[in-house]
């Protein structure tokens, strides 16, 4: 009996480790699904993720949609999981959406590591790991703030919601907005669909609206792609003070330019890294660390050029 006990208490014990026993034999195989493949954010991502696992000795795949989009992705995570990979690395393009097809990959044992993004199911995921996205919208609010000297009427664009990233980053501009800057009018959030031309449009309809509009949050590239042609088209470029979020090449030259003020730049690369880490510990049956959040930095003209601002700008390819 004193045996029996003990099996089970060793079982079980290995179980909570990593999410269960592992049968691994072989190299361990990774398989990375970003949220946009070629997108600077993602492809920084990979390369930290491609150096930790050549330092691991992971092998490691790469795969992504060719846009943001759930419909998109699922075929590829579907496809992924027939190839029966030690671990997932992915970036759900969708808090729902993609809940059913990782949880067929959870229910073959392949180990689901969450970057970036999450789903709402909380037993998807073996670690977490991501920005600390309210921390970075409390981060653009602060520095909108001071863009516009801490009073006017401030804007929000975003893609759509439904994407954990960029509501939780609206979440921490509002709550920063609301409890630190009360000379601050907050408009609230309108949504471009991740398209430039439907940015554009909601700055013109909001210019036509609040001529006295002073500052804009855009919470990704196309909603500041769009709100910054808007803005120069209206000869607002210099009486509008936009922030941004991320900071690879496009983003860098709209800052350069002067179509944004700042930029609130993520570490992709970390991020990537330590989802090979924690990866390779769970096939191990050793522990994960279950949420695992990442900084970001405010980057502008002014310190655009030091050495610690370029380190965390992101590239197109390692």
């Amino acid at each position: 009996m004193r045996k029996a006990l003990a099996l089970v208490t060793l079982l079980l014990t290995v179980a909570a480790c990593g999410g269960g026993t592992t049968t691994q034999s072989g190299p361990i195989k990774v398989t990375l699904i970003q949220g946009l493949a070629g997108e600077e954010f993602y492809e920084t991502m990979a390369c930290g993720a491609k150096a930790k696992a050549k330092e691991l000795g992971v092998q490691l795949d790469v795969q992504g949609p060719q846009k943001f989009d759930p419909t998109l992705q699922t075929p590829i995570v579907n496809s992924v999981i027939a190839s029966k990979p030690s671990a997932i690395l992915i970036a759900p393009t969708d808090v729902k959406a993609l809940i059913a097809p990782l949880t067929q990959a959870k229910q073959q044992d392949i180990k689901i590591i969450l970057v970036d993004t999450v789903v709402d199911d909380p037993n998807i995921g073996l670690s977490r790991i991501s920005s600390d996205n309210v921390k970075g919208g409390a981060a653009a609010a602060k520095a909108l703030a001071e863009q516009i000297g801490d009073k006017g009427k401030a804007l929000v664009i975003s893609t759509d919601p439904g994407v954990s990233s960029v509501d939780a980053r609206i979440k921490g501009f509002e709550e920063e907005i609301k409890a630190n800057h009360p000379g601050i009018s907050y408009l609230g959030v309108q949504y471009s669909h991740n398209d430039v031309s439907e940015a554009s449009k909601i700055v013109n309809a909001a210019l036509a609206k609040d001529p006295d509009l002073a500052g804009i949050f855009a919470t990704n590239l196309n909603s500041a792609t769009g709100a910054g042609s808007a803005l120069q088209q209206a000869g607002k470029l210099d009486k509008v003070k936009m922030v941004g979020f991320d900071a690879g090449p496009a983003q860098v030259k709209q800052l350069q330019d002067g179509v944004v003020s700042a930029l609130i730049a993520q570490l992709p690369g970390e991020i990537g890294a330590k989802g090979v880490e924690q990866a390779v510990a769970a096939v191990k049956g050793q522990p994960v660390t279950a949420s695992i959040p990442t900084d970001s930095t405010i980057v502008t003209k002014q310190n655009l050029n030091t050495p610690e601002i370029q380190k965390v700008l992101y590239k197109a390819g390692c």
